[in-house]
């Protein structure tokens, strides 16, 4: 067997659009609470 051969990934990689979406609404879920600590803290000046 050729070493060449056995290195070349043949297999598409798996494209899950689902987890581009979990990972999108969890960067902006975190960035929304980050935001509503700092609106809180700067309104009532904790």
């Amino acid at each position: 067997m050729d070493w060449r051969p056995a290195m070349i990934r043949t297999d598409a990689p798996p494209t899950t659009h689902e987890d581009d979406m979990a990972y999108a609404a969890g960067w902006t879920i975190s960035g929304l609470a980050t935001l509503g600590t700092i609106i809180v803290v700067w309104l009532f000046a904790l």
